[in-house]
């Protein structure tokens, strides 16, 4: 743990430069570098193709991020989510800021934080309450400063709450009256397939059904559910398919059948697609 002033008397800051195991780099989010710091004089920090994501709360104070060619005004509360391969600035103001900070890398970040960026998150956002984040990273400097045989996967858990807590604040449906009504109407047809799943469903069908244009359909209910409607539907008959393949004895025939796919094949190669093994074998496994 290094407790000092970095870049002359620019900042007081405490932190922890960490080294995980190979293991740990290999396989699993892992700890660059966490800490805190108190702002003592306004000083700019930039940086640029790190082989890291950085998360950030501002505690008190006032500042300013610069990030894929946007400024963003940051105050007490704010969050802030980077990908550091990308030039990022950030500057406090004349009232000095406190910050909490993390430094993280992992084998899938880079799909981990293309998924937050397609459901809607933003590199900076204020949530309703930033306890949360205060929380983990509270529990992260705890961990890494601990003495514990496990703690590269302790490590882990917690920057896997960092990120479910950041994928639920990247999802931001719009709200305005009438896009709320069109979206209700979008729930209605998320619980058509889930019922009718069992039969042939053409979208153009659909579409008429719910009285919606097919390209609209297919954009807004991606946006609302996260998930295509072809994988939806998807997704919902092979979950179908694995409980009849474990708790009864029709054949692959059936199954394919009752679950809306005429063709047994084809079916077979979609469940391998998906499962990673064929049904049979899926049948047998359990």
């Amino acid at each position: 743990m290094d407790t000092s002033l970095f870049h002359g008397n620019l900042v007081t800051t405490s932190r922890i430069l960490y080294t995980p195991s190979t293991f740990a780099k290999t396989s699993l989010l892992h700890l660059q570098e966490i800490g805190s710091l108190q702002a003592q004089k306004p000083h700019t920090s930039r940086r640029e193709n790190l082989s890291s994501y950085l998360f950030f709360l501002v505690l008190s104070g006032y500042g300013t991020l610069e990030y894929q060619g946007k400024s963003h005004a940051l105050c007490a509360g704010d969050c802030v989510f980077l990908d550091c391969h990308k030039l990022y600035s950030h500057r406090t103001s004349d009232d000095l800021w406190q910050l909490k900070w993390v430094h993280f890398y992992g084998p899938n970040m880079g799909s981990i934080y293309e998924k937050y960026i397609e459901r809607g998150g933003q590199p900076c956002f204020h949530p309703k309450d930033a306890k949360p984040y205060d929380q983990i990273l509270q529990e992260l400097y705890r961990i890494a400063s601990a003495e514990d045989y496990v703690r590269d996967m302790r490590i882990f858990e917690k920057l896997t709450s960092l990120l479910t807590l950041l994928m639920e604040e990247s999802w931001h449906p719009e709200h305005s009256s009438c896009i709320g009504v069109k979206k209700q109407n979008l729930q209605n047809v998320k619980e058509y397939l889930d019922r009718h799943y069992t039969e042939k469903i053409y979208l153009d069908n659909l579409a008429e059904a719910f009285y919606i244009n097919k390209f609209y359909l297919t954009r807004i209910f991606k946006e609302q559910f996260g998930i295509s409607i072809h994988n939806y539907l998807l997704q919902t008959r092979i979950t179908h398919a694995k409980q009849l393949l474990r708790f009864s004895d029709k054949t692959i025939e059936n199954i394919s059948a009752e679950c809306g796919i005429e063709d047994a094949n084809y079916f077979s190669r979609i469940f391998k697609k998906v499962e990673g093994i064929s049904p049979g074998e899926f049948r047998k496994m359990w």
